[in-house]
């Protein structure tokens, strides 16, 4: 592929509610460049974006894929990214290197969650923004109706480009607000010019008025000229759009039918001739030498610098590193220093992805994006530069994943090979974590949502051969008591020579601290219990408090004093004395009132006021505490409980259900409280069942 210089560079992102139809715009984009000789459709899973098994059994995008499309003389870098919101991460990933966004709107489902979500992560990283609506050829889409729907939502800032004509109900062109004129379509794609419907002239002066208001209001020049009722030329509405589209005072809306190629070349256009090149955009990091800020800004002329936003570690087509250039140009025999890890990977090839298949170039100007074949040192958030210049950039802050299951291997003796798999699966999707719980003998693997784990169980098992099994996770209850107890354990055995003897007298009691297993006192008298035994008594407490007694779970709280007890000269060894001490400890916990400790988790949900209710009584039956909600000013309560961590299992989906995706929540571990005795029985038998089995 051709090299393009900064300038000529859009990198645009393409965001939108799952199903709104963003890779059929991608590919329709893809081939009215001429980088396809056919137009995949998602159904036949033959498109350049969803090339991922999964992507086609399940035809929808699970990963971010880049698809560079030359148009006009500039190179327009397509990021299409998942719609669903398990995969988030891939999205905001893709919002941290993009220049501008499209978000794509479903015209037969209209503005959707998924709609304002990208709405709002386009605010976070302050991307221009456009606003494309699909299914414009069905026959009850109403453009006009989206249109309100976006302008309720973000005022007058809405602003049309282009809006539909139909004749017998049926889409056969479009009207362009800003030349005020009006195309027909022909054969697939293709336009011929045509008069403006009378019957649409009262909605074009009421678009172009819009448009017009929103232009005077760019300079003073302007808003005296409007008011003197003077005409703007198009040439003075298209720079006045740019720089409103470009700091995002104006969003404007096209629409079009992607699958019959309408309204897609316009898009294009407006891409190139609206969007801002890197060149306009700002971009720093921090000298690593000095200490000082680094204004990279996308500038070819400072030292080489690249930021690794997401990496593809794939078995069939190998390891690459996907770059932003940041500053400087970098060519493909360049030696690149990896500022966190601290060393040098010298690079063979440059490539440029189309969906799955790498193009070699020589050179990527700032603000281009590229890969990078098998630099092993690199990770997703490395920063490289020369190791004259260190510039670091800050790295991607991606969403927190809060749904987790229980995992192991079907095959014995697969463990490290599923280990080994999910490292790498681990290195593509940030928003994966695996947990190793040493205290209740699982593993976990959390994600954004069930969606994403079930994709992962796939992946490993058609990419890597080896399988997992996911299964509801162990709550970490934990034992403590709430009484005195006062008890001595003996262990005497004779078994010809020496014999063993060990004895001690014991108190057990609260020792006030939740965060501490256990507390050791000893007040022996007159050398009852010679010092040199007060070890393995401990030793026999530090053994007894990882299962206690009740139920196997950790204990916490306890303070066990030694005050007594007897010895022989002979028989008596540490041995003895430790499991002397074990058969205290059973028996002084057992009758110190001992009961089931569990997690309580501090929550913050966030959902539209009008869910508020709904989600409040679920947090009710979830044995939730509610301390308090407070509004966040943009028509969404937070609300902040307690809630138990056995009962949040699942609560992802289940959000999602009760709010249409629009809930989003949080929580950190915040204490250990005393469960009620119906749970704690219920899991007391269910751990006695698994001890006999």
């Amino acid at each position: 592929m051709d090299v393009y210089k900064t300038d000529q560079i859009r990198n645009v992102i393409l965001m939108g509610h799952g199903g709104a139809g963003k890779t059929t715009l991608a590919e329709a984009m893809a081939f009215l460049a001429g980088l396809t000789s056919r137009q995949g459709r998602v159904e036949d899973g033959n498109t350049l974006s969803d090339f991922d098994k999964e992507e086609i059994k399940r035809q929808f995008s699970i990963s971010t894929t880049v698809i560079p499309i030359p148009w006009q003389k500039c190179k327009i870098n397509v990021l299409d990214t998942p719609g669903y919101f398990d995969f988030v991460g891939e999205v905001e990933e893709a919002a941290r290197v993009a220049d501008a966004a499209i978000i794509v709107v479903s015209g037969k489902a209209g503005v959707q969650v998924g709609t304002q979500k990208a709405w709002k992560l386009c605010d976070k990283y302050n991307l221009p923004r456009m606003i494309y609506v699909t299914d414009i050829d069905v026959e009850d889409v109403d453009y006009d109706k989206v249109v309100e729907e976006l302008t309720e939502l973000y005022g007058k800032k809405i602003a049309p480009l282009h809006f539909p004509i139909r004749e017998g109900g049926k889409f056969v062109g479009y009207v362009n607000v800003v030349k005020q004129a009006a195309r027909k379509y022909a054969a697939k794609g293709a336009k011929t010019e045509c008069a403006v419907p009378a019957d649409l002239q009262d909605t074009l002066d009421t678009y172009h008025e819009t448009l017009m208001e929103s232009v005077a209001e760019t300079s003073e020049e302007f808003m005296d000229r409007y008011f003197e009722g003077d005409e703007f030329t198009t040439e003075e509405v298209s720079e006045a759009l740019a720089a409103n589209i470009g700091d995002a005072s104006i969003v404007p809306v096209c629409m079009g039918a992607p699958v019959m190629l309408q309204g897609v070349s316009n898009l294009l256009n407006d891409i190139v001739g609206y969007f801002p090149s890197p060149a306009k955009r700002t971009c720093s990091g921090t000298d690593q030498k000095s200490g000082d800020a680094f204004e990279a800004n996308f500038d070819c002329n400072k030292a080489k610098s690249a930021y690794v936003w997401k990496t593809i570690a794939d078995p069939f087509i190998g390891k690459y590193s996907l770059i932003k250039v940041c500053s400087g140009v970098i060519s493909n025999d360049d030696t690149l220093f990896n500022v966190e890890k601290g060393e040098e990977e010298r690079l063979n090839k440059l490539y440029v992805l189309e969906g799955n298949k790498p193009q070699e170039v020589t050179q990527l100007y700032a603000g281009d994006i590229g890969a990078i074949a098998k630099l092993n040192s690199v990770a997703t958030g490395d920063s490289l530069s020369t190791k004259s210049a260190p510039i670091v950039y800050e790295k991607t802050v991606l969403s927190t994943p809060y749904t987790y299951k229980r995992y192991k291997a079907v095959k014995k003796g697969d463990e490290d090979k599923v280990s080994q798999a999910l490292t790498k699966l681990m290195s593509e999707d940030n928003t994966l974590r695996t947990v190793n719980d040493g205290a209740n003998r699982q593993s976990l693997l959390y994600g954004i949502g069930d969606q994403q784990l079930d994709v992962v169980v796939n992946k490993l098992k058609d990419r890597y051969k080896v399988e997992i099994e996911l299964d509801k996770p162990k709550v970490p209850f934990r034992e403590t008591l709430r009484k005195k107890s006062d008890v001595e354990g003996k262990h005497k055995k004779q078994s010809g020579g020496h014999g063993q003897y060990g004895h001690v007298k014991m108190r057990f009691e609260p020792s006030g601290d939740l965060e501490t297993p256990y507390v050791f006192e000893q007040e022996v008298v007159g050398g009852a219990v010679p010092k040199n035994y007060f070890p393995a008594v401990e030793k026999g407490i530090q053994e007894c408090v990882q299962k206690g007694p009740l139920a196997k779970y950790p204990v916490v709280g306890v303070k066990a004093v030694l005050y007594d007890g007897s010895y022989h000269p002979v028989d008596s060894s540490e041995m003895a004395f430790k499991t002397a001490a074990t058969l205290a400890f059973k028996k002084g916990f057992m009758e110190a009132n001992p009961v089931l400790l569990e997690p309580i988790v501090s929550m913050k949900v966030t959902v539209p006021d009008k869910f508020t209710g709904d989600v409040m009584g679920d947090l009710n039956k979830r044995r939730g505490r509610v301390l308090g909600m407070n509004p966040d000013h943009m028509g969404n309560t937070i609300i902040e409980a307690d809630v138990p961590l056995l009962e949040i299992y699942g609560y992802s989906t289940d959000l999602r259900s009760m709010t249409g995706g629009s809930g989003d929540f949080s929580y950190e571990f915040a204490r250990y409280e005393q469960a009620p005795a119906d749970i704690q029985q219920k899991e007391i038998d269910a751990r006695a069942a698994i001890e006999e089995d």
